[in-house]
């Protein structure tokens, strides 16, 4: 079936920003025409990545009656608004993650999506649709490991302290646990799909609070999840999945470009892709798809994974400040 180009907007010209405006150059069907900054004009990042039009504040682009959807890349206090404020004008929405801060705000977030079922809505876990990661969930799923018993997954890189930085900022929804905790959250979700039955939580913190060094055991009644995240320290950053018959080795799991399946000491199966791109071009390819086909969400991301990490972190937030 052919479909008409979908024409895309960026809220927030940032850093993540310009991975996906790089990426969706390798995705059919897909074009970047605006970019809103919320303070200023963007034209160094339209420039950049030959966009037609550029606006100053989200609402002008949200306006644009030529856009599609839009890509939500402002900081994580934004997301409420920004996406409630997409989905009234009339746009599908993918939104950069953690999706909001807490699950007052994810309930909130649902109720106006599901006042507007024609449109597209996806939290941007693009994690999850790496080939690797897609490989590895196939070999559990095929039982190649057995009954999956141990979940081990950590991801930090040092940030210097800066109260002011998005990362530390605590009016932005600063702190380890939404901005890379939420990675090892997710994988855990995948593999599990519930919350769960016990959470034991440890934090450092920064000295505005908040905090730059978690580490979670979760039990899932005979299966185990161990989490990390760190904003003090470089965390391995690689994905273990572990079953009684073997286990799956993946490293870099967040933006995971190979996965290897293991028997004892043993390498028995392995997995490299070829992309060409970021990895963030399988994301953009899906929604696509999705939006094509009228999907107002991901059969592979929906919704209620993402209240699921928001419950999640929610309740590791709570442990850590007990």
């Amino acid at each position: 079936m052919n479909h008409r180009t979908l024409n895309w907007g960026i809220l927030g010209p940032g850093r993540i920003a310009h991975t996906f405006a790089s990426d969706i150059q390798l995705v059919d069907g897909c074009e970047i025409t605006a970019v809103a900054s919320r303070n200023s004009v963007p034209r160094a990042f339209a420039e950049q990545y030959q966009i037609a039009s550029t606006y100053q504040g989200y609402q002008s682009l949200l306006s644009d009656t030529d856009i599609d959807a839009v890509y939500i890349a402002t900081p994580h206090s934004c997301h409420l608004d920004n996406c409630i404020a997409a989905l009234e004008a009339g746009k599908h929405v993918l939104c950069e993650k953690p999706l909001v801060l807490n699950t007052a705000q994810a309930n909130q977030l649902k109720q106006v999506i599901e006042r507007h079922p024609n449109l597209f809505f996806m939290e941007a876990m693009w994690s999850y649709f790496l080939p690797a990661i897609q490989t590895a969930m196939q070999w559990i799923d095929d039982g190649r490991i057995g009954a999956v018993r141990h979940l081990r997954a950590d991801f930090g890189y040092p940030i210097p302290y800066n109260p002011e930085g998005r990362e530390y900022n605590k009016t932005l929804g600063g702190g380890c646990l939404l901005d890379m905790g939420v990675y090892p959250v997710a994988l855990a979700w995948r593999v599990f799909q519930t919350m769960p039955t016990n959470i034991s939580a440890q934090a450092q913190f920064a000295e505005n609070g908040v905090e730059d060094d978690v580490i979670v055991m979760c039990d899932y009644d005979q299966q185990f999840a161990t989490l990390a995240t760190s904003f003090r320290y470089k965390l391995p950053n690689t994905a273990f999945i572990i079953g009684e018959q073997g286990y799956i080795k993946i490293p870099d799991f967040w933006r995971a470009s190979e996965c290897y399946r293991y028997q004892l000491d043993e390498c028995v199966e392995q997995f490299i892709d070829d992309r060409q791109g970021s990895g963030f071009e399988f994301q953009i390819a899906h929604v696509r798809d999705c939006i094509n086909d009228q999907m107002s969400e991901s059969d592979i991301m929906p919704f209620k994974y993402s209240f699921g990490f928001q419950q999640l972190m929610e309740e590791i937030d709570r442990q850590v400040r007990r």
